[in-house]
């Protein structure tokens, strides 16, 4: 089987954890779901997303526990028997293992945090480190860090529009960096989404181009969007950075209406046999220029 199917199984896998974290979760069951044996299924659980599948468990029934005890009422015991923590204690060593306090005090500091910013969740609009907004119409949509919807640790990026219009409008929050660390390489990007309400499509993006600003290689995920609700999954792009490049841009792209969160970025090499993902532009080069009258049909 080819690597790139592997994600689609991944894909579903996740999804399937996604919608139980408060059920109980086994390797056999989360395998039996995407179709393979148990032992199969963690060698290419691992090896795509970098974790174990029971890692991968415990690290989001956290997050989602962080995110309850900020935004809900509940009990701490309650909210460790919803997340299959067998007992209290159990929990707060898990979590102070993540968050480095106790789940008591992490709600006292991050809720003061909050109640300091409106008590709404901690925004800061087009004032992320390392990140800007841009696009066609970047002035009708909103990027900032949120406290509620998070994948991993405390808190996630979000883009999301607010006075669009047009399903033809786009924003993305993006960066760019200098190409030189992987020449000749080929990388993955990867990171994880989630999405509500999109109407028109979102997408990683990564574009690889050399030193006159000519694109050498370029993926969207315009042949796989991510569209409507989803729940947190991962996605990745594959590109090859030729010696000639000298600039790398990636980000997450929203066209049309939506709010999209993303997580956990990250780059790494990649050999040969992981396909690429860049979107080759077809077009038939012509012998002589035809039709300059715009009379022929």
């Amino acid at each position: 089987m080819r690597t790139v199917n592997y994600q689609r199984i991944i894909q579903k896998a996740i999804n399937y954890i996604e919608d139980n974290l408060h059920e109980s979760l086994t390797l056999e069951n989360i395998a039996s779901y995407a179709g393979f044996s148990k032992y199969h299924f963690l060698r290419i659980f691992q090896k795509e997303t970098g974790i174990t599948v029971g890692d991968y468990v415990r690290i989001r029934r956290l997050a989602s526990a962080a995110s309850m005890l900020l935004y809900t009422d509940e009990s701490i015991i309650n909210i460790a028997y919803y997340f299959r923590f067998g007992t209290q204690e159990s929990f707060t060593r898990a979590f102070k293992k993540v968050y480095h306090m106790p789940p008591g005090q992490y709600r006292r500091i991050m809720s003061s945090i909050i109640n300091k910013n409106g008590g709404k969740n901690m925004k800061q609009q087009q004032k992320i480190k390392g990140w800007f907004l841009s696009g066609s119409h970047p002035f009708n949509y909103e990027m900032g860090i949120d406290t509620k919807e998070v994948h991993q640790g405390k808190c996630s990026g979000y883009l999301k529009s607010v006075t669009v219009q047009s399903a033809d409008e786009f924003a993305t929050m993006m960066q760019q960096f200098k190409a030189e660390k992987f020449l000749g390489k080929r990388v993955k990007l990867s990171a994880f989404v989630k999405t509500k309400n999109v109407e028109g499509f979102c997408g990683l993006w990564m574009r690889v181009d050399n030193t006159l600003n000519d694109v050498l290689q370029f993926d969207n995920m315009s042949d796989r969007p991510i569209v409507k609700d989803t729940n947190w999954n991962l996605y990745s792009i594959v590109l090859d950075v030729p010696e000639n490049s000298a600039l790398i841009s990636f980000g997450v792209l929203l066209s049309g209406k939506g709010h999209v969160w993303v997580d956990q970025f990250k780059f790494e090499e990649v050999d040969k046999s992981v396909p690429t993902t860049n979107l080759e532009i077809a077009y038939d080069v012509l012998d002589e220029p035809i039709n300059l009258s715009f009379e022929e049909e």
